[in-house]
């Protein structure tokens, strides 16, 4: 009596386990409308309407929140609009989906620069070269990034901002 009750509550777990991971999508696979929700998101930022480009892609990710694409589309769309902050949050996010995304380490290292972290920036191309070890035109691209500098209105901001924190 003792060994089937248990062998019964060892029966419906492996049951419930194998049900649920079997219903369950791979990480490869994208639902298709979050994909052409992509495009559509895309195309907006490429006609300069960053607006609808980035309520687009939040659509995107509300309808598959595993489209890392999108994460690193909306990044950009925040970078062109001045938010750098909130571009390296979703470049984050994208790379905890894919530590090793090319496009979402530069972005981000490109955010990084906006912002004056330039050791940050370092570090984000460091691993890119240690991804592509032949080189690669996201290394090229963030080195020229970092080669340039922080921007003026960034260094002209920080010494005001030290200045309020005493």
């Amino acid at each position: 009596m003792r060994i089937s009750s248990v062998a019964a509550a060892v029966a419906l777990t492996l049951v419930t386990v194998s049900t649920s991971l079997h219903g369950q999508r791979p990480d490869s696979q994208i639902d298709p409308r979050s994909l052409s929700l992509l495009e559509a998101g895309k195309s907006a930022q490429a006609a300069g309407n960053l607006d609808a480009a980035a309520d687009t892609l939040e659509t995107a990710l509300a309808v598959d929140p595993r489209n890392r694409a999108a994460f690193v589309a909306l990044g950009d769309v925040a970078e062109a609009r001045g938010l750098s902050g909130k571009a390296i949050r979703f470049y984050r996010e994208a790379l905890l989906l894919e530590p090793n995304d090319l496009g979402a380490l530069k972005g981000q290292g490109k955010s990084y620069v906006s912002k004056g972290a330039i050791d940050r920036a370092r570090q984000n191309l460091t691993k890119i070269r240690k991804i592509c070890v032949k080189g690669c035109s996201e290394a090229t691209t963030l080195a020229t990034v970092i080669a340039q500098g922080v921007p003026a209105t960034v260094l002209a901001a920080q010494p005001a901002a030290k200045a309020t924190a005493q």
